[in-house]
C-alpha cells in the first residue's frame, strides 16, 4: 500500500479513485466494510481503493481534554488498512486549519483537486468542515455539480452480534477489561504493543519469567490477568508467536498495590537461547480473555500457584493468532 502524508504530498495523479473517507481508529468490522466498498468499487472500473483518514484524532487537536484514547497506533492503523486492500492511504495531519475549512472548500481542495475522486464511501453519522456542517447530505449535493462530479455511497452501520461495531465501543470493552467484547466488533483480539524493558527481576526468582512491555498504545485493557499471545515484531527473536499469560497491574503482593501500572508477559514454552534476550524488541501483545482479576496473595507461594493455574487456562484455550 502507497501512503501518503496528506493531500499536498500527492505527486501523482490518482487513477478514477474510489475513497473511504474517516478517522478509522481500530480498523474495525464497520471500517472494513466502508473499505470492502471502496475496493468493490474501484476494482469494477479500474481505479484505485484509496483510504483518507486523519491524524492526530481531530478530538486531540479541537478538545484534547476530551479525546478518546486511540485503540492502536497510527503505524499499526495502517498496517490494518494495507490488510484491508486499500491501494493507497492518504494521512490528513489535522490542524485547526484543516477545521476551520468550509465543507465546501475542503471538498475542492482535498477531495476533487488533490485526490479526483470518482467515489466517497462513508459511514452515514459521518461529518466534516468547519463546524462540522459537512453531512452526508451535503456531500452528495456537492458532487453532484458538475463542476466536481463525484458519487457518495453511504455504507450502512455493521453490527456484530446484535452489536454496533463503533470505536466508542470498542474504547468501552477494552477500558473494562471485557476484551472478548471488543474482539467482536475488531474481527480480532484487542492489542497492545512496545518495547520490552527491564523489570524487577521477579518472574525469574520464582520460576516463571516474563517480558515486561513500555506499551506505546494509549488504549490499555483494564488491570487483571489474561490469556493471550505474544509476537516479537523487531528484534533477536523476530516472528516468534506464543501463547502468553498476560498480568496488567501493580504487582500488590510485593508493595501493596502502590507501584506504578505494569504489563507483562510469560510466554508458554519460550527459552531464550544463551545469550539472548527479549530486552529491546518490540512485542505485540493479543488479548484473548480475562482470566482473573488481579489480586494480593498471602505469601509468595500462593501468588506463583495461582500464576501456574494462569497458565494453564491460558494452554488451555490453545491461544495463538489474533484473527477471529
Amino acid at each position: 500500500m502507497e501512503i501518503v502524508a496528506g493531500h499536498q504530498a500527492l505527486t501523482r495523479r490518482l487513477h478514477e479513485p474510489a475513497v473511504a473517507l474517516g478517522n478509522f481508529d481500530g480498523v474495525h468490522l464497520g471500517h472494513q466494510a466502508l473499505f470492502q466498498a471502496a475496493r468493490t468499487a474501484a476494482r469494477s472500473w479500474g481505479g484505485e481503493a484509496v483510504a483518507l483518514t486523519f491524524f492526530p484524532h481531530p478530538a486531540k487537536v479541537l478538545n484534547p481534554s476530551l479525546a478518546p484514547p486511540l485503540i492502536c497506533p497510527l503505524e499499526r492503523r495502517l498496517e490494518r488498512i494495507a490488510a484491508a486492500g486499500i491501494d493507497v492511504c492518504v494521512v490528513e495531519p489535522f490542524t485547526l486549519e484543516l477545521a476551520a475549512l468550509a465543507p465546501e472548500v475542503f471538498v475542492d481542495r482535498v477531495l476533487v483537486r488533490a485526490l479526483g475522486v470518482r467515489l466517497v464511501c462513508i459511514g452515514q453519522d459521518f461529518t466534516f468542515g468547519r463546524g462540522r456542517a459537512g453531512t452526508v447530505a451535503l456531500l452528495g449535493e456537492l458532487g453532484q455539480a458538475p463542476e466536481r462530479h463525484f458519487s457518495v455511497q453511504v455504507v450502512p452501520p455493521v453490527t456484530a452480534a446484535g452489536m454496533l461495531c463503533s470505536s466508542t465501543k470498542v474504547r468501552e470493552f477494552v477500558l473494562e477489561g471485557r476484551v472478548e467484547g471488543a474482539a467482536v466488533l475488531l474481527g480480532r483480539d484487542p492489542e497492545v504493543e512496545g518495547l520490552v524493558v527491564a523489570g524487577a527481576g521477579r518472574g525469574r526468582t520464582i520460576g516463571i519469567p516474563t517480558a515486561n512491555l513500555r506499551p506505546v498504545n494509549e488504549l490499555v485493557p483494564a488491570p487483571g490477568v489474561y490469556a493471550g499471545w505474544a509476537e516479537v515484531c523487531e528484534g533477536e527473536a523476530q516472528g516468534l508467536r506464543r501463547p502468553a499469560a498476560i498480568n496488567i497491574g501493580s504487582n500488590p503482593t510485593f508493595n501493596g498495590g502502590s507501584g506504578a501500572l505494569g504489563i507483562e508477559a510469560h510466554l508458554l514454552d519460550y527459552h531464550a537461547p544463551s545469550g539472548s534476550s527479549l530486552l529491546g524488541a518490540r512485542l505485540r501483545l493479543g488479548f484473548r480473555r480475562r482470566l482473573r482479576a488481579e489480586q494480593r496473595f498471602p505469601s509468595v507461594e500462593a501468588l506463583v500457584q495461582q500464576i501456574h493455574e494462569d497458565i494453564q487456562a491460558t494452554r488451555a484455550l490453545g491461544v495463538l493468532g489474533g484473527e477471529r
